[in-house]
């Protein structure tokens, strides 16, 4: 009888856990002067690790949409978890100067149902 609501409540969290969407990780290469790839498609309300790699200088990720950044050191992978909660496209970009070419290096963000 004293079981039963231990036995319900972790029934409770189980299917609570199972609803919970799965995070999707999504790796990126940043390099002189582009994101690899350059558009991700991502969908609304499904956590989400974006995983920066940088093979040759210090360089940055900002997503100002979603309010999330990152600087990615060489050798270092950088992650980045959000949730996206809108829809539409939306631009990222290297926000640390990394040489010529630096203000060309954006992104796409994607996000759909």
């Amino acid at each position: 009888m004293l079981l039963a609501p231990v036995a319900a409540a972790l029934a409770a969290s189980g299917f609570w856990a199972l609803a919970q969407p799965q995070e999707r990780v999504v790796r990126i290469a940043a390099r002189k002067f582009v994101y690899l790839p350059q558009e991700v498609t991502l969908k609304k309300g499904v956590p989400v690790v974006l995983e920066f790699t940088a093979e040759d200088v210090v360089m940055g990720f900002n997503a100002p949409d979603f309010n999330v950044r990152a600087d990615i050191i060489p050798g270092q992978p950088a992650r980045v978890r959000f949730t996206p909660d809108k829809l539409g496209e939306f631009t990222y970009l290297c926000d640390i100067f990394c040489g010529d070419g630096h203000e060309r290096m954006t992104g796409l963000l994607r996000v759909v149902a």
